[in-house]
């Protein structure tokens, strides 16, 4: 899976993971010295609100220090083991983290616009809040109305701006991702069936080789994107929901804390995902099992077609009757994996409004205010809430995950893990 893409995957893998430590602690320990080494001007400013929000001097800085430290990582690698998938491995995953991240900042950049926009909002309908007029009757000024309105839309024309350049971003995000994710596919192949003589014995092969390969291309596509997306949204919205926690200075039961929307978005969102770790734990187990039995299935209604001694009707009787009894029993499981999914889910929708209520009720934040907090605060449980949003996919993913490992077993003449070694 892993091999036939990447170079070297148990060293490769590591090496990601600490080069990216490293070069993050870089950035955010030393990024104002390299900044003025360069010439950027990275002093504490107000958010641009609009598309100059992407050319700031701390963007084109990080522009410059991430293609730098991701060049030399892949020429550094491009010289250690020339791997054939070596540009669209090492490269095209760079590509796709920078897109995701550009991707994510514009989320940044709308949640900027919301608060001008909404307290404006907020202005222009003051004095409309417990009016004893007659409904319709206007409570602005005709000059106060001719500013409002085309202030507003200033920033209506901003934010259109903004979402077009979201539009291309994710179109584009899409297109190379898809292209990448099916390399990779391609890569499994060729590996693979250069594979067959040994394999082909092997229970499911032609489905392992074909049908898994490409499920777990479409699902990697799919949720590698989103993971990514995910970790990139807690990067740029952790600082926002760090600094809009300065407007809440209390909680309901809890009291006054520091930082309170952080710490309570990441204890939230940590019991969400314990929790449905824990409740559908059988799930991914049971998918395996599935796709065994379904094969084993399939496979004897295929071998009817050419032997007729094969295909009777009580051996099908006997494996359908495998296939059902297994489908019931993820049926059962899923009946309270969905409850308990379901009841931390609404939960969820009015949990940012039961902490806001002492703020709220106190008038220390503005409608602005309160739609950016609303906002960073879905932004930032979302990324956290990774596996509980994504759960039934991850499930999926480990089912293939654990075929394509046995199946690689098999080819090294290794010990089947035990669940392959029951018989279906």
């Amino acid at each position: 899976m892993f091999k036939s893409f990447f170079p070297n995957p148990r060293v490769f893998f590591p090496s990601v993971v600490i080069y990216a430590a490293v070069c993050v602690f870089i950035w955010y320990s030393f990024n104002e010295q390299i900044g003025a080494f360069l010439g950027f001007d990275l002093s504490p400013k107000e958010p641009v609100i609009g598309l100059g929000h992407f050319t700031t001097d701390s963007f084109l800085l990080f522009y410059l220090y991430y293609f730098t430290c991701s060049a030399l990582f892949a020429f550094t690698w491009y010289r250690l083991e020339r791997h054939p998938w070596h540009w669209w491995s090492i490269s095209g995953s760079a590509l796709i983290l920078f897109a995701t991240y550009f991707s994510v900042q514009v989320s940044v950049a709308i949640n900027n616009w919301r608060r001008p926009f909404f307290d404006l909002v907020q202005q222009a309908l003051q004095n409309a809040v417990g009016s004893t007029e007659e409904k319709g009757t206007p409570t602005n000024t005709p000059e106060q109305a001719a500013e409002y309105s085309q202030t507003m839309f200033d920033l209506i024309i901003i934010f259109a701006e903004i979402a077009f350049l979201a539009v291309f971003v994710f179109v584009l995000i899409r297109f190379f991702s898809s292209h990448y994710v099916f390399r990779w596919r391609t890569a499994m192949n060729t590996y693979y069936t250069a594979q067959w003589e040994t394999v082909r014995s092997i229970e499911g092969a032609s489905q392992r080789i074909q049908e898994d390969t490409m499920r777990f291309a479409d699902i990697m596509e799919n949720l590698g994107v989103s993971i990514v997306d995910a970790i990139m949204t807690l990067f740029a919205f952790l600082p926002v929901l760090w600094a809009l926690s300065v407007y809440v200075t209390e909680l309901p039961i809890v009291g006054e804390i520091a930082q309170p929307l952080f710490w309570a978005a990441l204890v939230w969102s940590i019991f969400g995902t314990t929790l449905l770790a824990v409740v559908g734990i059988k799930l991914p187990g049971l998918f395996f099992k599935n796709q065994r039995v379904e094969a084993a299935f399939r496979k004897e209604l295929v071998y009817g077609e050419d032997d007729e001694d094969r295909a009777q009707p009580m051996r099908l009787q006997e494996l359908f009757a495998d296939v059902r009894k297994n489908y019931f029993t993820i049926y059962f499981h899923y009946m309270y994996f969905n409850v308990a999914r379901s009841m931390y889910l609404q939960a969820d929708n009015i949990f940012v409004f039961i902490l806001l209520l002492p703020s709220i009720a106190a008038g220390t934040i503005t409608f602005g205010i309160l739609q950016q907090i609303l906002t960073a605060f879905s932004q930032v449980s979302n990324s956290f809430q990774y596996l509980v949003n994504s759960w039934n996919t991850i499930i999926e993913l480990l089912s293939i995950h654990k075929r394509l490992l046995a199946f690689e077993l098999a080819i090294r003449d290794k010990p089947l893990p035990e669940i392959e070694q029951v018989a279906t």
